[in-house]
């Protein structure tokens, strides 16, 4: 039974009495068989509902597609990468053009991420300190050396409506002194960033750290809300765990995250995934796998995942999902698109990744419609009857 307060609460962030431009969460809907609640969220660039899916433009850019086709999608917020966008294309030229939202001409809500997965993800090209991180550019080489400091300042140029802490994004081992070490550097670095943090109009988010390990998420969970941020994150989770490890650290922490603020889940990415962390009272999602699937020939839908370049689809007349909004659905078939990508042209991984945005976008929405409707449960009992997770 959820313990949430009722619909048309509004929490917005104490340290922010700017007007019209205050950040701010209302939680407008609770469930009463789970702990799935809907919102909404309050920034400079316009409000999005919660649950939401955030598709990830890791550059400035989702790959393959142009905002118009993102709003086409009913995609609400992007996310963007700090440490990609201070390599390329600099900070210098973020400046000249007032930040990302007019370099890349999106006008809705943006999430930054601070860098801290590429701590995980170019774990040969960096050495962790206390002070900071000492990076070698994966484009060139370079040296470069992130703080908790800098990475606020590369994220307020950039202007973003929402920044993360810089963290330490530890791999996926046992080794709990590795873990316990990697929590109590997030936790040094998340204080320092709050105290540099001086952008009103920009929320701040903590991340909460410590693998596989129940007491040590707890621990940092508890030192994290004792800093004081607008919103919290889990982080460090599908980097190579076990999905039981995943779901029992979901099952954890997600209920006993700060109420008041949006509960964000970081880099978690399948139907299923988002079904769980919404059970369990997630309100923010991000991933790559949309495009990364479409790239590479693969298209989500209810029933599971269709690999259009397998044979069988060769002269298959039907869209990718039959009820699908997106254009590929509307106008291609499975033949043609197998045929594009099997002759390898650009239209095909576009195409693709379209609609998986899309399917994404809209399957968090439909989540948050039922909620609302007091349905979810059932929903989801039913999703999960009908999806197959394997290749199709």
């Amino acid at each position: 039974m959820s313990t949430l307060k009722p619909k048309g609460t509004r929490y917005l962030s104490a340290k922010r009495n700017l007007v019209p431009f205050e950040f701010g969460f209302e939680i407008l809907n609770c469930d009463s068989q789970t702990r799935a609640r809907t919102g909404i969220v309050h920034t400079p660039h316009g409000d999005f509902e919660t649950p939401v899916f955030m598709p990830v433009g890791t550059q400035g850019t989702v790959k393959a597609l142009a905002p118009r086709d993102l709003k086409e999608a009913g995609t609400e917020i992007l996310l963007s990468n700090a440490y990609h966008l201070f390599v390329r294309p600099g900070i210098e030229v973020l400046k000249r053009f007032g930040g990302l939202h007019k370099f890349m001409a999106w006008d809705g809500p943006l999430l930054t991420d601070s860098g801290g997965f590429q701590v995980f993800s170019l774990s040969r090209l960096r050495e962790i300190t206390e002070e900071g991180v000492k990076f070698h550019s994966h484009f060139d080489g370079a040296e470069i050396f992130f703080t908790p400091e800098k990475v606020i300042e590369i994220q307020e140029i950039i202007g973003s409506d929402i920044a993360m802490i810089f963290d330490d994004c530890p791999p996926a081992t046992r080794e709990r002194s590795r873990i316990q070490k990697s929590l109590d550097l997030t936790i040094a670095w998340s204080k320092r960033a709050k105290k540099h943090h001086r952008l009103q109009s920009q929320a701040l988010f903590g991340i909460i750290q410590g693998g596989t390990f129940k007491d040590l998420r707890l621990e940092s969970l508890e030192r994290t809300v004792e800093i004081g941020f607008d919103g919290y994150a889990l982080g460090g989770l599908c980097v190579g765990e076990a999905k039981e490890e995943t779901f029992a650290i979901l099952e954890e922490i997600i209920p006993r995250m700060p109420e008041p603020q949006p509960r964000y889940l970081m880099g978690i990415g399948t139907p299923i995934d988002f079904l769980e962390a919404v059970d369990r009272g997630a309100d923010m999602f991000d991933c790559v796998n949309p495009t990364r699937y479409g790239r590479n020939g693969a298209a989500f839908t209810r029933e599971g995942l269709v690999v259009v370049r397998n044979a069988k689809y060769q002269a298959d007349p039907r869209p990718l999902m039959e009820d699908c909004p997106c254009y590929a659905c509307r106008n291609f078939s499975r033949a043609y698109l197998r045929h594009l990508l099997n002759t390898e042209e650009m239209l095909g991984p576009e195409l693709l990744s379209l609609h998986n945005v899309t399917f994404f976008v809209q399957f968090v929405k439909e989540i948050r419609e039922k909620i609302k409707a007091g349905k979810f449960a059932e929903y989801k009992k039913n999703f999960l009857k009908n999806f197959d997770p394997n290749n199709r």
